[in-house]
């Protein structure tokens, strides 16, 4: 059984911009009205043991996709490298290393399977590693939104100027949040007992801290202070991991702030200094107490605290809208979910 905060925290936070969507419309009708391509943010070295794909997947698991590309490489799964897994119902683009052996780069291009195909491949130095990307660019299709386009204008331009919370998507949270059942039936596990594998205890893991984090940022949203910093933050620099404490803000900062270049942070509970003072501490410290189970399992993995920006910036944010179809195109940074910038436009009749 979820509880329902839990529920609502993961699946349905509050929106910042107005007083909730525009409209409802339908998302995701075909894989090709979500597309996304990762931005990797550095050049192929063009020599080295590895090759680097270029793999377009519709409809297709990332996960599945680099257990194929093993077997056509001839390797062991673990040595296929992705720097993230990408949505099932889209077409995506995206990154894979894989062993080389004999072979030139080169010949992996055209190797195709169900729902994949490799479009490039150049020779690469070492294996892809998790997270090793600077962001993702979408192109998203919403069919049968009904809204007033002055409104739906105006509310892009929020966007565009004030960057959207930066919610875990409820990808995160499993099909019917069926990642938190898993929280919070391994709280009552012993501590070092695992589940079912490694895969479905990093996903509990993930999903624990995601809820907790998701139930800060909304309560932020209500103090109308997610995208301010306030005496005793945490601020992150825009599209950097780099962090620092905030005795209190000044004009500078302020000013900072309001153009995107730092934004607030709430904790990735774990083990270690939260770095956050005052007011601001004892508000994540409250929030984070109504999940023990969560709190149980994070401390029985002993998992390291992190801090993750509260608001994200959208960039090159463009759009159509013509005859109920509304086409968005825009760039998120790593680990942002594009769903947090649909649900400030889009009701939930247009899925996830």
């Amino acid at each position: 059984m979820i509880p329902a905060h839990w529920r609502e925290a993961a699946l349905a936070p509050p929106t910042a911009w107005g007083r909730g969507p525009l409209g409802t419309g339908v998302l995701r009708s075909s894989p090709e009205d979500f597309q996304v391509i990762e931005i990797l943010g550095f050049e192929p070295s063009g020599a080295g043991p590895h090759a680097l794909l270029t793999v377009r997947k519709r409809g297709a698991n990332t996960e599945w996709v680099a257990r194929e590309l093993a077997r056509v490489a001839s390797c062991k799964p673990f040595e296929v490298g992705f720097a993230g897994l990408k949505d099932r119902n889209a077409v995506a683009t995206q990154a894979f290393t894989v062993p080389r052996g004999k072979r030139a780069a080169a010949e992996f291009i055209g190797l195709a399977g169900e729902g994949y195909e490799v479009i490039d491949a150049t020779a690469h130095q070492r294996k892809l590693p998790r997270g090793a990307l600077a962001g993702n660019r979408f192109e998203i299709t919403v069919r049968e939104l009904r809204c007033e386009a002055s409104a739906l204008r105006e509310r892009l331009d929020a966007i565009a100027r004030g960057g959207v919370p930066n919610y875990f998507g409820p990808q995160r949270f499993g099909r019917d949040g069926g990642n938190l059942a898993d929280v919070v039936r391994g709280a009552e596990r012993p501590p070092g007992a695992r589940g079912r594998g490694r895969s479905d205890e990093g996903f509990m893991l993930s999903a624990a801290r995601s809820v907790i984090f998701n139930a800060i940022l909304a309560a932020r949203i209500g103090q109308d202070s997610w995208n301010r910093l306030l005496a005793g933050d945490v601020a992150n620099l825009d599209g950097r991991g780099s962090v620092f404490a905030v005795a209190a803000p000044d004009t500078e900062l302020e000013r900072r702030c309001a153009e995107l270049d730092l934004h607030p942070t709430a904790p990735l509970w774990g083990e270690g200094e939260t770095l956050s003072a005052g007011d601001v501490r004892s508000l994540e410290e409250a929030v984070a107490a109504r999940f023990p189970e969560a709190l149980t399992v994070i401390r029985n993995a002993r998992m390291n605290a992190e801090r993750r920006a509260l608001r994200m910036r959208v960039r090159d944010l463009t759009h159509e809208y013509d005859q109920d179809v509304l086409q968005l195109r825009f760039a998120l940074p790593s680990g942002s979910f594009a769903t947090a910038v649909l649900r400030e436009l889009v009701g939930s009749d247009a899925g996830e």
